[in-house]
């Protein structure tokens, strides 16, 4: 189980904004972006997870072994907490959430209504569904925004496990997560050169 990047470049609003990226990511591997707003981490994790085409390169993985977490928590404020997991493990073929409640602290919380959460419950609930999809490499889009230090725990300690059940993480974060095992890929590197006035002749005509 590997996912491979090779010689990947993006757009973001038709503007080139990373180039020539490559990398792998195999069985047990965590790699998280850094870079400062706007170099291109989101557009990059947006592409590898299948939500956007590249100008150039290959992103290669598993079939249906990828799965996306972005900036939204993807959750229905009338289901319930347990509704919503359960909703999600059904439409990836399982049945048991009682693994991904109790990674979150979320147990207690199970009948509650989602809408009724607070910021950081809510995006628990968000990060538990990845527990319950059951797909190898789990992309991640500033995961911890709204979580308190206890909850960051929460989720390094989600992600190490992952990682030892063979799983892989690209993460993209500003914080320190403390997972001393992680690789560091700062995109900064890689940003697109800058467009020249020649590139847009003839585009107003």
């Amino acid at each position: 189980m590997t996912l491979t990047v090779t010689d990947l470049s993006m757009a973001r609003g038709g503007i080139p904004v990373l180039e020539g990226l490559s990398f792998a990511l195999g069985a047990g591997q965590a790699l998280v972006l850094r870079g400062p707003n706007g170099s291109g981490k989101t557009t990059l994790l947006r592409t590898i997870a299948g939500l956007q085409p590249p100008l150039a390169g290959r992103v290669e993985a598993p079939e249906d072994s990828l799965v996306y977490a972005g900036h939204s928590d993807g959750i229905k404020p009338t289901l319930t907490v347990a509704e919503n997991l359960t909703f999600w493990a059904q439409a990836f073929g399982n049945s048991d959430i009682a693994p991904a409640l109790a990674a979150y602290s979320l147990t207690p919380l199970a009948e509650r209504a989602a809408g009724a959460l607070s910021a950081g419950q809510k995006r628990r609930l968000g990060l538990a569904r990845l527990l319950v999809t059951g797909r190898a490499i789990w992309i991640l889009d500033e995961p911890t925004v709204s979580l308190d230090v206890e909850a960051v725990a929460m989720f390094a300690d989600a992600v190490r496990a992952h990682l030892g059940q063979g799983g892989a993480a690209l993460i993209a974060t500003h914080i320190d997560l403390g997972l001393s095992e992680a690789r560091v890929l700062d995109v900064a590197a890689y940003r697109a050169k800058p467009l020249e006035l020649d590139d847009f002749d003839g585009a107003f005509l």
